[in-house]
């Protein structure tokens, strides 16, 4: 038979301690009977079921809206660099304007030299401006249309209609920037004759 010892903490040790867990079971067959022990065990597990069922009807409820927000931030920035003009935009214009040099002789009119020159690299910085503009009036309203096709009763955030919006603002107020700069309405090439 093994015996009990006790530790400086206080607790025991060898192989007939017992631990909390035991105690704990022990005292209440002792204090109800095994069929009140095994009914209080059964509910005890039905409230951690509902709980658990509680934590996943979170996600039963739909998508968080994280794709959709960040797609209207998509959108708005693309407006923004529609505006301001993005990196590919200027260096396809200076590649435009290094193949100007290139192939127009010397020998050249005026005009020639500066239509083939900055002209040319005025309508492509534009269509770049105009891609980026319509890629956000794009994104912008798939953003906005997105709950007319999603889990009915669940509605957008306000944020991301503001942002998706704003991307769709951007992008007009951008693809008509655009247009007026490639027709040459807005700030077109100076007269050289």
């Amino acid at each position: 038979m093994g015996t009990k010892t006790v530790d400086e903490t206080g607790a025991e040790t060898g192989p007939e301690a017992r631990t909390d867990e035991e105690k704990v079971d022990v005292t209440k067959s002792d204090a109800v009977g095994a069929d009140e022990v095994i009914e209080a065990d059964d509910a005890e597990d039905g409230d951690e079921a509902e709980v658990l069922e509680g934590l996943g009807e979170d996600e039963k409820e739909g998508p968080s809206g994280v794709g959709q927000g960040a797609a209207a931030v998509v959108s708005a920035g693309l407006g923004l660099v529609s505006l301001t003009g993005g990196w590919i935009g200027t260096v396809a214009a200076a590649r435009e304007t290094l193949v100007g040099q290139l192939e127009t002789a010397s020998t050249a009119t005026v005009a020639t030299q500066v239509k083939e020159i900055y002209g040319d690299a005025w309508q492509t910085s534009a269509l770049w401006a105009g891609f980026f503009a319509l890629a956000a009036l794009i994104v912008g309203v798939f953003v906005l249309a997105r709950p007319a096709f999603g889990a009915p009763g669940k509605p957008q955030a306000p944020w991301i209609k503001s942002v998706g919006w704003a991307g769709v603002s951007l992008g007009v107020i951008g693809l008509l920037l655009a247009v007026l700069k490639y027709t040459d309405v807005l700030l077109g090439l100076p007269s050289t004759s």
